[in-house]
């Protein structure tokens, strides 16, 4: 890549036509402001031009193009599940009766408005759709399921996994290596 520019698939803006991506071009600057801030959103303009090169001014129209074109999808904390009670991590992974493009749809819309699901996925092999799931104890997550098989009688099977051991968390891509060479 060096020097290049790359062209980057970005999620639909509200503005475009659903079903369309957005194309853009992101160059060497682009990727090391997004490697400095997935890893620490915190840096202020200044710091993070002193890193990439840019002038303050520079950086923050940078970041308002990536947050607004959805290559910056949102900005947060990642806050420990334990210090806010959350006990439990499970894995879940369901199956279903019938994978049908309605089902899954209505489906996905149910779980997207579920506070306990941390993250969730749509994939392919043994199940249909994965999620992280975070709970306060083992009787929320008996809630939480019943709720869910209660909702969709599309569900065939759900496979619990609990977490044993969090050791690593994050949203963090590895473009380090695009970024930096």
């Amino acid at each position: 890549m060096s020097g290049q520019a790359a062209q980057v698939s970005a999620s639909p803006t509200r503005s475009q036509s659903a079903g369309r991506e957005a194309v853009m071009q992101l160059d060497k600057i682009d990727f090391r402001l997004l490697d400095l801030v997935q890893r620490d959103n915190r840096l202020c303009s200044e710091q993070l031009g002193g890193k990439v090169g840019l002038s303050a001014s520079g950086v923050q129209r940078r970041l308002k193009r990536l947050r607004s074109t959805g290559v910056i999808e949102a900005d947060v904390s990642i806050i420990s599940p334990k210090a806010i009670g959350r006990n439990v991590t499970a894995v879940v992974l369901i199956s279903l009766e019938r994978a049908r493009a309605d089902t899954v749809d209505r489906l996905k819309r149910q779980i997207s408005k579920m506070p306990e699901v941390m993250s969730a996925f749509y994939v392919t092999g043994l199940a249909d759709l994965v999620l992280l799931v975070t709970v306060n104890d083992m009787e929320d997550y008996e809630r939480f399921a019943r709720r869910l098989t209660e909702e969709s009688s599309e569900i065939k099977r759900i496979e619990t996994m609990v977490v044993m051991d969090r050791f690593k968390a994050g949203f963090t891509l590895p473009i380090a290596s695009i970024a930096w060479c």
